[in-house]
Parts: C-alpha cells; structure tokens; sequence
C-alpha cells in the first residue's frame, strides 16, 4: 500500500464523540511538546539561543526533574528515540539496572502477588531495597555531549535556575503528593520539601529546592561523573547504603549508554520507528498493527464495539507474548522478528473472533509505573527527539537523598521477584519497560512523532493514537485526547469519554468493563505538515503545552535606516 497523498485537505475529519479540551501549537523553526509548560519553555529557549533539538529535550528533561518530580529525576531511567536530519535513527537507551549485589531472591514474593509482583514488606517498591542503578543522567548527557550543539552548563542553566527560583505547585502535582502522602511522611527530607509541616501543598505553593540546584551546578561544572565516580556519587550512594540498600559507587561508575537500532514495521504505508527490546514499546506496537491492518477499522468507526474488541483483543495477544519473551537482550532470547512478522500476525489474526473475546492466556503481568514523562521536540534544521523517562512509581521509592534534592527510583519492583523467569531478578540487569518513543514516516520523511508516560498503558496507547491518525484521520489534537481503553485480560478499561453504550455491546462479547478516570498519562506528539511547518499537541492528562518558535532574523540586508547615507561617506553629515 502507499502512504495518504501528503496534499493539503487529504484527511477526513473523523467522526468523532468528542471535543479536544487543549489548543495545539504550530512552528516553523521548532517546537518542544512537554508535559509542563516551566519545561517547555526551557526546551525553547535552548532553540532560541542556538541548540538543537537534542539540547532542548536534554534542557527540558532536566527542568521536568523539578516541576514533575513525582515522575521523572536524575536518578530515574529511560530511552530517547534521536532522529538526526539526515535520517539516522538511534534509540539510546538508558534504562536502569539491577545493583550488582542484588540476587533471584532477594525479595519474599506474597503468596498471591497477583497484578504487580506484590513482596512482603513491599521492599521492592518502597525505601532503599527498591533503588535500581540509574541511567539517565548517564544517558541525557550522553545524548547531549554526541548530537547537541550547547555545552553542558548552558543546558542546564534553566533547570538551576526553576530549583533556586522556585515553582507554582499545580493542581495535578498537588494531587500526587496528597495520594503518596503516607509514605512520603516517613521521610524526612522529602517531607521538608513537599509538606508544610505534615499538611501536602497545595496549588499555587511556591517550591524552593536550593539543595537540588547545587546538585545540578556540580554536575554543570564536573558532568556526569561528578555523579557517577565522583564526589555527589559517594555522598548518594553512601546514604542508601547506611538506609539497608545495595547501590555502590561502583554500580554507579559501571553504567553505560547502550546505543540501539530501532524496530521497524510498516503500517499501511507509513514506517514505525520504536525502541527495541529491553523496551516492549517497539515490537508489541509493530506486532498489533500487524494484526490490525487485516481490517478496516476506518470502515468500522472510532468508538464502534467491534472496532473497540479488535483493538482490545491486539492489545491481549501483545500482552501474552510481552509476559513470556521481552526482557533484557543481554540475558533472555527475545524473538523479535518474529514477534513482528506478517506471518505470526496472520496466524493470530485467524484465530481471533470478531463476536467473542479469546483467551490468550495473557497471565499477571509486572505492575509497571503509570508515572512517567515525555518530551517531544523538533528543530529548524529536522532533528527529532522523543524521550520518555520516569523513577518508575510516584515518587520513586518515596525518599530523598539528604543534601542533594535526589529522589531515587523504585525500578527493582519490575523484576520478577520468582526466579527462573524472564524477568527475573539478575545482577545488572537492565529492567523491561513499555515505554514507546516513536516516530512515523511517509514517502517524504517524518510525518508524527510521539511518545508518552503511563507504565503497562504506554504502547497500547500510543497504537491508538497511530490508528486515530492514519485509520480515522483525525487531527493531531484529535489523535491525543481522543479517549483511550486498555486491557491485558478479561477486563477491559474505558475512559469516560466513550459512549456508554458500549459497554453492553462489549460486555456481550465476554469483556468486563471498567469505566476508569484515564488510561496512561499526559501524550507529547508532533506532526509535521506539508508546508513545512510543526503542529505540537499535548493532551488533558497532564500540564502539557507545547511551545513554537517561528518568526525568524531579520532580511538579509536589512539596516534600520534603509535610506539615509552611511555616516563618513562623503556628503553626509
């Protein structure tokens, strides 16, 4: 098949049930889709000054850490989709990973963990048993040294500025600290920064992180390894080893940015770029729309119940095998392309029915963090970013660093605390996630590029945003917000904005339905339009916005007195 012809007025609109509640933004020389406007602004400022789109997503990922510190910090993991100009793709990845002292066995499982590898004592979610080797200031600054053009300290100057200036707390952070609060209150230095004595913040609060803005001016001045050999590393390290954790300092100084090549699949016409294994994002998205592609969803309808079960039933089959092979590369096989395949898809889509849900025995699955964030942004001279990064839970494992404004991740309640399994529990292992940074192509370069938060819900959405696009055509502001459904087995979560009556004509189908407030988190998309300019989109369920930079110098030639005789010529005065 071809791609859409790329003509002004080729899409539809879509038929839809409901009305995008954000604005997008539109650019000709970048745009920065984040999901805090603080952080956008910094990624545009970056552009302003000269950088490019790997600086700005750099800049804007530092200044997340601190307007989004429930999701995403230095001490966290992640995986950045970089397309250069030239059309080189490269996934770095920059997940964290199992403490060399950690073992199969480390943790008790419950006799039921059931959804979410549940331990006793939940020490692997919560405290210093709960802390992963953390990759991604190892991988911004990686990212930034090799394809950005700014130094270091420039990128991160807007971040120590948000930390020492200080930020409004907004109604979605104010909620996030009062949902973690029992926790959060057994620490003390988090709670000297997120509580007025023991009451949450609240909106409009300022936040003053001083401590954190240091830690970011040393790494501004000795880099990374002021972290990861040096000094700061020492000071962290030693701190959660005198709290009952394993990190070292030379788990810290082993870390390394894996460069990877991204999946490939093609979707009616247009190319799929992901992130591969230990990413599931890639391979299951490539995987559903193979399966897709052998009906016409467009025909069916967005919203449709049978169009609804087609999506579900993908998203199960996706599930079976992301439990059974997606893993580490470095210690399980993982079957990629055949998981990929267009005979594998045949085959599971002959066995799916159209009036019943099937079993797919998709089994309990790793109860991965919904808290995440994602950065999206484009430049004037055609370098994409798309970076999705996260401390895993909210708040991470609940403490901070004394001193240094760290908030460390909770990655080890991603492994599976039963040995023997794919993703069991291994000394430097890197943990598996669903984050889905993503790029689509037509005949004539990029066409979208988008990535989200949001844990086990993040490929599975971003699927849909890609069959919103190309089957039902909607615009990109469409695509983001339109409402989402998620499923891993017999029940099947809707968002609000779906007509209710779907939920009888599914359930006839064997589905269990639950009506849920969101699936996954806040989507940062791009589209890349016909003239040459950039759409950016952010959706309801985050603070996202995206920032434009149009406009440009002025004329070439251009004095501010076109007319009047240069001084010192002769005959003027």
């Amino acid at each position: 098949m071809t791609a859409h012809a790329r003509q002004p007025g080729w899409r539809q609109l879509a038929q839809t049930q409901f009305a995008p509640e954000k604005q997008p933004g539109r650019s000709s020389r970048g745009m920065v889709v984040t999901n805090h406007p603080v952080a956008s602004a910094a990624g545009l400022e970056m552009l302003a000054i000269g950088g490019n789109a790997v600086d700005s997503a750099v800049s804007a990922l530092f200044v997340l850490t601190i307007v989004e510190p429930m999701m995403v910090g230095l001490f966290g993991g992640g995986m950045a989709h970089i397309r250069m100009a030239d059309g080189a793709h490269v996934i770095l990845d920059g997940l964290s990973q199992a403490p060399m002292q950690a073992s199969p066995t480390m943790y008790e499982p419950l006799a039921d963990g059931g959804y979410g590898y549940g331990t006793v004592g939940h020490r692997n979610r919560i405290g210093p048993m709960a802390i992963a080797t953390p990759g991604s200031l190892r991988g911004w600054c990686d990212a930034q040294a090799r394809y950005g053009r700014l130094s270091l300290a420039d990128v991160l100057e807007p971040a120590i500025r948000v930390a020492r200036r200080g930020f409004r707390v907004t109604p979605y952070l104010a909620n996030c600290i009062a949902e973690a609060a029992p926790d959060l209150l057994r620490d003390h230095e988090i709670t000297k920064v997120f509580f007025d004595g023991q009451v949450p913040r609240r909106a409009g609060d300022l936040i003053v992180m001083n401590d954190y803005g240091d830690t970011l001016r040393a790494i501004a001045e000795g880099g990374p390894d002021a972290f990861y050999t040096g000094a700061l590393g020492q000071q962290v390290c030693q701190s959660i080893q005198d709290s009952g954790g394993l990190m070292t300092l030379g788990d810290l100084a082993a870390v390394r940015t894996i460069d990877r090549a991204p999946v490939h699949g093609v979707y009616r016409g247009f190319d799929i770029y992901g992130p591969p294994p230990p990413s599931a994002g890639g391979i299951h998205i490539v995987q559903m729309l193979n399966i897709l592609e052998g009906f016409d969803l467009r025909g069916l309808g967005f919203g449709s119940a049978d169009g609804a079960h087609l999506l579900a039933e993908a998203l199960k089959i996706a599930f079976a095998d992301r439990k059974a092979f997606t893993a580490d590369p470095e210690f399980v096989a993982v079957p990629t392309e055949a998981i990929m395949s267009g005979a594998y898809a045949a085959a599971k889509r002959a066995e799916l029915k159209l009036d019943q849900t099937s079993d797919w025995q998709a089994g309990p699955l790793a109860g991965e963090s919904a808290h995440t964030t994602n950065v999206t942004v484009n430049d004037a001279d055609g370098n994409i970013v798309v970076s999705t990064q996260t401390i895993n839970g909210l708040f991470g494992a609940r403490m901070m660093i004394p001193g240094t404004g760290i908030i460390p991740n909770n990655y080890m309640c991603l492994f599976d605390p039963e040995p023997g399994q794919a993703l069991s529990i291994a000394p430097g292992k890197r943990v598996t996630t669903s984050m889905a940074p993503t790029i689509v192509c037509d005949g004539h370069g990029p066409r979208y590029a988008l990535g989200m938060p949001g844990g086990l819900r993040i490929f599975g959405s971003v699927m849909q945003a890609i069959v919103n696009l190309i089957d039902h055509r909607m615009s990109l502001q469409e695509a983001v917000e339109a409402p989402r459904l998620w499923t891993s087995g017999e029940h099947l979560e809707l968002e609000a904005g779906f007509d209710a009556a779907l939920d009888g004509l599914l359930e006839k189908k064997g589905w269990v339905i639950d009506r849920v407030a969101h699936v996954g988190g806040g989507m940062a998309a791009i589209e890349f339009a016909a003239d040459g300019t950039s759409i950016g989109a952010s959706c309801w369920r985050a603070d996202g916005a995206p920032a434009g930079l149009s406009g440009g110098n002025a004329r070439e030639g251009t004095r501010f007195w076109p007319d009047a005789p240069v001084i010192g010529q002769a005959g003027s005065s």
